[in-house]
């Protein structure tokens, strides 16, 4: 009878309370009401992780609009829109857009400038490089620019932290045993 409920729209399914098992339903109301009592705690560290840009758990492009990017100079493009294709990947952090990286891993796309949200952000897109997710990845141009021609910036001292080296064409990353 619940399932029949969650097909008209009247109930929802989901794991809302943690002690409890897996089959649970509430009204949206009662379920907006439970995710007010959720804490976080003050000294969580933000949790990364690395999806298939057409991944069902990538709600962006599909249930949400891909973000605005940054303000960047007049005139000024990358050239690179997000989507949901197939080989890109998305990072999020917290839940939030942070990277988006294009098919191949040369290009990709940053949201916020913030060392603590473009550290876990790396070091996810590691992790899934390892796993051989990406095979080799070699990350030449992020935001429109050359990655290893514009200095020392936030993303690039991320990189780096998370396993990435210099070489001639850009930031490298191999994964385990290649």
């Amino acid at each position: 009878m619940l399932a029949a409920f969650e097909e008209t729209g009247r109930c929802r399914r989901g794991y809302f309370v943690g002690t409890l098992g897996a089959a649970q339903f509430g009204t949206s109301g009662s379920i907006d009401r439970l995710r007010t009592y959720a804490e976080v705690p003050d000294d969580a560290k933000p949790v990364a992780v690395a999806l298939a840009a057409t991944d069902p758990a990538n709600p962006y492009g599909a249930a949400l609009p891909w973000p605005d990017r940054p303000e960047r100079p007049e005139g000024e493009s990358s050239g690179h829109r997000p989507g949901r294709k197939a080989g890109a990947m998305v990072v999020l952090v917290d839940g939030a857009l942070t990277m988006y990286v294009e098919r191949g891993g040369k290009t990709l796309l940053t949201w916020p400038d913030d060392l603590e949200l473009l550290e876990p952000a790396a070091h996810a897109l590691a992790d899934a490089a390892r796993r051989g997710a990406l095979g080799r990845i070699t990350v030449e141009r992020a935001d429109g620019e050359q990655l290893l021609g514009s200095g020392a910036t936030p993303l690039r001292a991320a990189l780096n932290a998370a396993g990435f080296v210099a070489t001639p064409r850009g930031l490298r990353l191999r994964p385990s045993g290649g």
